[in-house]
């Protein structure tokens, strides 16, 4: 089985070293438009091998889409991070044209490959991914919700003094500062609710570092987050290419789920071999489908600027 993973940047990097970590594959392809500097990234994760006891190829190339051919699972990291005081709205104009490029060119070499999206901003992304590749619309999985759930659990676990493994926590609704949705009322610590051990002012305060979770690591470490966001992708790829059908909340193609459709939003999705399968109904209250009837408004603000590519 092959793995690619498009742009060899922080996030791609440790996206890719997870997966051969994990050996989720025989060959891992690792493709960036820099002359050198996907061959540089997998020579020395090659050299780790032995130290790791991986035994997964890794092979960097330059701009070479041949050589990701026949690919099980693509995952695209491809463009811009965030900067400082930068908005995922605003990597929109550049980050476009770049992702349908690689997904125009990927798919063409691997038709049957599932589509794994990490590009910011990622709802959008997701969106122009499903609309450009032709795919089963089951194919196209957007990252986020994985990603903030896990800042989720880290904050939740911060405020109770407990292990993040002892938390069930998810976040829904799109990627970004202001258009995700941390639920709350559905988190559990050992199957009991948290709003049990915590007052609602700290879990309002858990919910705020959540939503703004990517943006504090932008202005600690000047760049996008890069070991989480990896760690995401892998464990996404690790459901598909293992068919564990573990439940995440990841952005997906609606058709009326959630009341919502012609849209990429994070939902709860049932992740196996084939992509997503089915769609989990969390049962939303109505603050919560209000809450997420804004994000959809939101992202579909964002999807507007599509319109020009």
């Amino acid at each position: 089985m092959k793995i690619t993973v498009i742009g060899a940047g922080n996030v791609g990097a440790t996206c890719a070293e997870s997966i051969v970590r994990m050996e989720l594959a025989e060959e891992l392809v690792l493709l960036d438009i820099r002359e050198g500097f996907a061959e540089g990234k997998a020579m020395d994760m090659n050299q780790t091998s032995t130290l790791h006891g991986f035994h997964t190829k890794v092979t960097g190339v330059t701009n070479d889409y041949k050589s990701t051919s026949n690919s099980a699972v693509i995952v695209i990291t491809s463009g811009l991070p965030r900067k400082p005081g930068m908005t995922r709205e605003e990597l929109i104009g550049t980050n476009a044209g770049i992702v349908k490029s690689v997904v125009t060119q990927s798919i063409a070499e691997s038709p049957e490959a599932v589509v794994v999206v990490i590009s910011n901003p990622m709802d959008t992304m997701t969106y122009l991914a499903v609309k450009q590749s032709g795919l089963s619309k089951n194919k196209i999985i957007g990252m986020g919700g994985i990603l903030d759930s896990s800042r989720f659990k880290y904050y939740l676990s911060e405020a109770l003094d407990c292990p993040p493994s002892d938390l069930q926590a998810s976040v829904i609704g799109g990627h970004g500062d202001k258009t995700m949705i941390p639920l709350t009322r559905l988190a559990s610590y050992q199957s009991t609710p948290v709003s049990t051990h915590l007052s609602n002012e700290n879990l309002n305060a858990v919910k705020a570092s959540t939503m703004i979770g990517g943006a504090t690591l932008t202005g600690l470490i000047g760049t996008s987050a890069w070991y989480a966001p990896g760690a995401a992708g892998a464990a996404l790829v690790a459901s598909i290419v293992n068919d564990q059908k573990r439940i995440f909340p990841c952005c997906v193609y609606l058709d009326g789920e959630y009341g919502e459709s012609d849209i990429c939003l994070g939902v709860p999705v049932v992740i196996g071999k084939g992509g997503w399968e089915k769609i989990i109904d969390y049962q939303l209250n109505d603050s919560e489908k209000e809450a997420f009837a804004k994000s959809a408004d939101a992202v579909r603000s964002m999807n507007s600027v599509l319109e020009d590519f």
